[in-house]
């Protein structure tokens, strides 16, 4: 692990961008003015961390992450509470699952303290751009690249580690409806021993043709099934999933081929913190059909930073199309939703520490 004693480097944009009102915003469409920027160098480690005018890398053509996809990433968010203060959510967890991610990739590790400090770094320097409203956050987008100029498959030696911020509204603009996810046994996102439990982007890109086909044929999703099986129940295109057989809430385990979700993580805390009976065992698509058929199936939903918690309104397997609770959102949904919200929006107590302070 390389440790850091460089102080950060802050460097203001001379003009600032118009910025839109919270009414106006979507999703990942609308940067600040300012980014984060630290370097690697086997012979130096991590240095040079800074916050530079928000702008354009200039890269080689033979940069290696061009060619052989050495790229990790994380998504957070930062939140103005009900008391005016921003919060960031989960930061330590998004740094150790951004750690995690590099040991798969062959990246060098970063150190935590580092990481938490080029975002609460950044955040405050573009303070006035975490939006007011319930609902609106500002998306936080560190990543990392091999940066090396080579043309060779193997680790490179220099890295890029950047960090840039985005005011969102809702995931979904419609709000929280229930979704449509179609069940997928023809592609496959990731198996055990590969890249399936890193956040890189060859996972997402992994994902992109099944997600199409599922929007041309009207839904929203997809829902992965394992890859060797093609019958225990994985993950949905950008989320973990959860479902609800009577009063057992079951959820894949983490075995290598899944995101370690931090929203995953928050609802199963809640959940057990209510006494609700939680598992993280195998579950089939076949267990989720025959629950549907007896009436056991009360509710699925997913979990994920960008939409926080994604009501499952209507599975499709097989042609079969399996309706969820009627297609409204469930009780425990709308429970999980609201306890994650108010602790990310200082309107409930957050008796887990969370959150932390710019």
């Amino acid at each position: 692990m390389t440790t850091h004693s460089d102080p950060i480097r802050i460097t203001r944009a001379t003009t600032r961008k118009p910025r839109p009102k919270d009414s106006e915003l979507g999703f990942g469409t609308v940067f600040t003015d300012h980014m984060f920027i630290a370097d690697f160098e086997e012979e130096k480690g991590w240095y040079d961390p800074r916050v530079e005018p928000y702008g354009p890398l200039s890269l080689d053509p033979a940069t290696a992450v061009l060619h052989y996809s050495q790229a990790i990433f994380e998504g957070l968010k930062a939140f103005t509470g009900r008391d005016g203060k921003i919060r960031l959510f989960r930061p330590h967890k998004h740094a150790e699952r951004l750690n995690h991610s590099a040991r798969q990739l062959c990246i060098p590790p970063m150190d935590p303290e580092l990481v938490l400090k080029s975002l609460t770094t950044l955040v405050d320097v573009d303070r006035e751009w975490v939006p007011k409203s319930v609902g609106h956050a500002l998306y936080i987008r560190p990543t990392i690249i091999a940066s090396e100029p080579f043309l060779g498959v193997r680790p490179a030696k220099q890295y890029l580690y950047f960090v840039i911020l985005s005011p969102v509204g809702a995931y979904y603009p419609e709000g929280m409806n229930p979704v449509k996810i179609l069940v997928v046994d023809k592609y496959v996102r990731a198996v055990e021993g590969g890249l399936g439990a890193a956040k890189t982007g060859a996972n997402y890109a992994a994902s992109l043709h099944a997600a199409e086909d599922a929007k041309h044929a009207g839904f929203t999703q997809v829902l992965f099934l394992d890859g060797v099986h093609r019958k225990y129940i994985e993950e949905v295109g950008t989320m973990n999933i959860m479902i609800r057989l009577g009063d057992e809430i079951v959820t894949p385990p983490l075995g290598g081929t899944i995101l370690a979700g931090v929203t995953r993580d928050s609802a199963l805390t809640l959940m057990r913190d209510w006494d609700l009976t939680v598992h993280e065992r195998p579950i089939s698509i076949d267990e989720v059909v025959a629950a549907a058929h007896q009436g056991t199936l009360r509710e699925v939903w997913g979990t994920g930073t960008a939409a926080v918690i994604s009501p499952v309104g209507e599975l499709a397997y097989k042609g079969e199309r399996i309706p969820i609770n009627n297609g409204r959102i469930g009780e425990l949904t709308q429970r999980l939703y609201d306890a994650i919200v108010g602790i990310q929006y200082a309107t409930a107590p957050d008796t887990h520490g969370w959150t932390v302070e710019v």
